[in-house]
């Protein structure tokens, strides 16, 4: 279940905690090193410095991290060819284009998804499925919840492999 090909995509969604990423770290970890990790995830609170430093435990040694926050596209263009990428998470980018009130989040989502395309070497991306829940109750929610659902399938329409972990199970979707 390794990466077959030097230019595929995999996309790994999964609901939190899911174990999508320690599953996505695996597709990675299964080529010949060095690994690159592209963190979108940015510490704003206590909690979510906890969560970012569980992440870089579990990784482990081996791995050399790339802080992207919303840019994404730019730290894959400058990537070694041919070395596997663990891009993680996709909706932790959309909360940061967001918050960072990028008037036209579809253009955010088209420079990320030719990004994704033309990177010189296998690349697996992390995103959390936010669509299967309840409607929230508030609009800045419910324009993430479709945002979301946007940049998912966009990014599984030009994916090579989408993968849905489910309670720790990986289960092909494409």
């Amino acid at each position: 279940m390794g990466l077959e090909r030097d230019h595929q995509l995999t996309f790994v969604l999964g609901g939190a905690r899911s174990g999508k990423s320690a599953f996505a770290e695996g597709l990675v970890t299964a080529r010949p090193g060095p690994w690159h990790y592209v963190a979108t995830a940015q510490a704003f609170d206590d909690e979510m410095q906890t969560r970012i430093s569980e992440h870089q435990r579990r990784r482990g040694e081996g791995w050399v991290t790339h802080e992207a926050g919303t840019d994404i596209a730019a730290v894959l263009a400058c990537l070694p060819r041919g070395e596997p990428v663990l891009v993680d998470c996709l909706t932790l980018w959309l909360t940061g284009v967001m918050l960072a009130e990028r008037q036209v989040v579809a253009e955010a989502v088209e420079e990320l998804v030719g990004a994704l395309r033309v990177t010189p070497g296998p690349v697996v991306a992390v995103s959390t499925e936010v669509g299967l829940g309840i409607v929230p109750d508030n609009a800045l929610a419910r324009a993430f919840r479709d945002h979301a659902g946007q940049l998912h399938q966009r990014v599984a329409a030009v994916a090579d492999r989408v993968v849905l972990v489910v309670a720790g199970l990986p289960v092909e979707v494409k």
